[in-house]
């Protein structure tokens, strides 16, 4: 049985996941579920891991280059919902701030303009804050906020609500709400919203096609992303192997265990066998009747664009 060499460094937040999760039985394998992105950037190396991903050539075309098509194709229809006075910017999950630029480059001269990029990645931010501030953005916001997973949206925004920053657009683009349940997701995004403020939502959809669903997620790149995960609590790469598979309506990516492996850490042993799968992420895709019928429940209006392909989703959602 292959064990963690005494000399190896485990994250106690990966290990304790493990331990509190356990496993379940899929007929006679062993599935370990510890698919929470909030895992995927607690270290400098795994952000940046991340930012190559995206841009690599294929993931930035079947998933990037949608969503900024997307935004481009739509500016005209979200800027007329935009009123013309002081905006707050909201970035939830910014990563290195190139979609909010897209946003922030059109509105700078249209009035006042203050950013606040969000994620659980200090390196993330400011990636972000380096970016927009080169825009000559009236303001971006680096308080301790800004550090932070989606759990406290209702204390930034009162926060940021001040002066004459009124009104909110958030970004929760990227494919990021694919990575949550949906219903928490945006009943906490909209709780911390007032009436007149604006969402804009980036996702894939479910295009009934597992085959092209799936092609994204065939990628070296987000294989080394998610293998960092396992890294930490000492797995090698010659104990797993990656795959990825459409089921239940989302996407499922995992490693299975290619010999016995075990991991003793805080006085506590775990024990994986040969055939164990570690589920290390998920993505959730939505056809457009159901996305647009889970946001209906939460706002008053929602604008849906879509691909031509059904592939991706932009939703404009007012509260």
């Amino acid at each position: 049985m292959g064990k963690v060499p005494p000399e190896q460094k485990i994250n106690d937040l990966i290990f304790k996941e493990l331990l509190k999760r356990g496993y379940s039985l899929d007929g006679k394998t062993r599935v370990w579920n510890i698919a929470d992105s909030k895992l995927w950037y607690l270290t400098p190396e795994q952000a940046q891991a991340f930012l190559d991903l995206e841009g690599s050539k294929e993931y930035h075309k079947d998933v990037i280059q949608k969503e900024i098509d997307l935004i481009n194709d739509s500016m005209t229809k979200i800027l007329e919902k935009i009123k013309n006075e002081p905006l707050n910017v909201i970035d939830l999950g910014c990563g290195d701030g190139k979609k909010a630029a897209l946003f922030i480059g059109k509105l700078k001269n249209t009035g006042l303009v203050r950013y606040c990029p969000i994620d659980i990645s200090s390196y993330m931010v400011e990636k972000a804050v380096d970016k927009i501030n080169k825009l000559g953005v009236g303001e971006v916001v680096e308080f301790q906020w800004n550090i932070s997973d989606f759990e406290n949206m209702g204390n930034i925004t009162s926060l940021l609500r001040h002066g004459k920053f009124k009104n909110n657009l958030i970004l929760l683009l990227g494919n990021t709400l694919g990575n949550f349940e949906i219903h928490e997701l945006l009943y906490g995004i909209r709780s911390s919203m007032k009436d007149g403020d604006l969402l804009l939502i980036g996702n894939g959809l479910n295009s009934e096609d597992p085959k092209m669903i799936l092609k994204a997620y065939d990628n070296k790149l987000l294989d080394n992303l998610l293998f960092k995960t396992l890294d930490q609590i000492g797995f090698k790469k010659e104990n797993i192997k990656y795959g990825a598979r459409f089921v239940n309506s989302r996407v499922e990516m995992y490693y299975t265990i290619m010999n016995d492996f075990e991991i003793s850490f805080l006085g506590k042993k775990i024990q994986f066998q040969r055939g164990d799968q570690i589920i290390v992420a998920l993505s959730y895709k939505y056809n457009q009747y159901d996305f647009r019928s889970f946001l209906n429940m939460y706002f008053s209006e929602v604008d849906l664009f879509a691909t031509k392909d059904s592939a991706y989703a932009l939703a404009l959602c007012k509260k």
